[in-house]
């Protein structure tokens, strides 16, 4: 506490002191009262008293500890980023129950809470409102390259850890959650390469495309040939690594570029995984250069992630730590821009537990080379990737999360009338690769 000319008394400060502790503990008792409507959780502050906090329906149990009375305020006047930053720096530990039950926990009430808002949740809302309305302003290319390099230009060998053999960090398929992630990747693969109605003499643009995988892949089954462009130097390297070892360098070629700079037209268009990089301000930019790079009987596929309700901010922890610059639209931010860039949507496909089950895969790969990740980098690190692996999981299987392709097109009858060629194109494909092993 301020001393005012040092005249204060000591049994003065102390009363203070006592009076600032009782607010805090009294602040974030009052948020988790309102928060916890499913679930159960009990806190214990870094006084060692315990406050326990049951919701009306049930859920899993968890114990938290804090070992920092300041923690009271931070949590309690800025749960997000607040919770994420003390897991990390393990001012905040979990002593019964797991990280993932917390993060079940979080997210399920927050959806339940925006149904039925409380005045502090009305004080936290605001504040996230006012955080992505000065985030969403600005994504130009310089700037929207330094945000990717943050993410992407980690080492290649910590993706090795738990991402499947092809690198592919974006949605798998899943028929079943007991799917491999390797076959579900490659059934990801498979539905978009049938979604693109590929044919060998067509020219595809990968728009975002990470360690090449996907278009080494798309020209595998079709003979196309294929432009991908990226913002990181790491994957750009590694992508082009690839193409040389598989011998299709002449046909399978990646650039360091912007898709705004590109000046070519092209039969086929794919995009996984980038459009969360691009900013609300800048959809309107993002469908046109789609349109203006797409030939006339073209079509093009986008694939991301997605929020099943009305738009909100990213969470201000990921935005700092993972994604800077990223953002998860709603279908309704993005349809007028379609629209706007004359492009007929030709095929939309909800994802709604897809992503769940790939972070899981994640997770659990990440938590089984956790000696080799802090080896490359700390424990510190170790424990921020957990907690966005886990937080984002739970936010695809019980948040407001899911993953949208969209199928673009800019004639109407430039794919065929039902959606069965889908599945068609998927069997030819097994067929032809089931041939070439045979």
């Amino acid at each position: 506490m301020p001393q005012l000319g040092g005249a204060i008394t000591v049994p003065t400060a102390m009363a203070c002191g006592t009076l600032e502790n009782r607010g805090a503990t009294m602040l974030i008792t009052r948020f988790l009262q309102d928060f916890i409507q499913t679930g159960a959780l009990t806190l214990i502050t870094a006084d060692g008293r315990t406050h326990k906090f049951d919701g009306p329906e049930q859920g899993p149990h968890i114990t938290l500890r804090l070992h920092k009375r300041s923690l009271e305020w931070t949590l309690g006047l800025n749960p997000d980023p607040g919770f994420g930053d003390a897991h990390v720096d393990g001012s905040l530990t979990i002593e019964d129950g797991t990280l993932r039950d917390f993060m079940w926990i979080a997210n399920r009430n927050f959806e339940i809470l925006k149904r039925t808002p409380s005045k502090g949740l009305d004080r936290i809302a605001q504040t996230l409102h006012r955080y992505r309305e000065m985030r969403r302003l600005f994504n130009p290319p310089k700037l929207a390259r330094r945000n990717v390099s943050h993410h992407y230009d980690l080492t290649g060998e910590l993706f090795s850890l738990f991402l499947d053999e092809d690198r592919q960090y974006s949605c798998a398929y899943f028929t079943d959650p007991r799917d491999r992630l390797e076959d579900a990747q490659a059934r990801k693969k498979q539905r978009l390469a049938a979604k693109l109605l590929l044919q060998p003499n067509h020219q595809l643009l990968d728009i975002g495309s990470g360690w090449g995988g996907l278009g080494l892949y798309l020209n595998a089954v079709s003979g196309c040939a294929v432009d991908g462009v990226t913002l990181s130097h790491e994957q750009l390297a590694y992508a082009q690594a690839r193409a040389r070892d598989a011998g299709v360098s002449d046909q399978v070629r990646f650039d360091l570029q912007d898709y705004r700079m590109i000046d070519k037209t092209y039969d086929r268009i794919v995009s996984v995984g980038m459009f969360e990089h691009v900013g609300p301000k800048h959809y309107s930019e993002f469908f046109k250069a789609v349109s203006h790079r797409l030939k006339d009987d073209g079509v093009a596929v986008l694939h991301s992630i997605g929020r099943y309700n009305a738009p909100e901010p990213v969470s201000p922890w990921i935005e700092r730590n993972i994604f800077p610059g990223g953002y998860i639209p709603s279908l309704s931010e993005v349809f007028s821009h379609i629209e706007n860039a004359n492009l007929w949507v030709t095929d939309v496909e909800i994802m709604r537990l897809h992503y769940a089950e790939t972070l899981k895969h994640w997770h659990d790969r990440f938590q089984a080379n956790r000696a080799k990740a802090a080896a490359l980098y700390d424990e510190r690190f170790c424990r921020m990737w957990e907690f966005y692996l886990t937080g984002c999981e739970m936010g695809f299987r019980v948040g407001n999360l899911m993953v949208f392709q969209i199928q673009l097109a800019k004639q109407r009858d430039a794919v065929p009338l039902t959606r069965d060629y889908i599945d068609e194109k998927e069997r030819l494909i097994t067929r032809g690769k089931e041939q070439r092993v045979a």
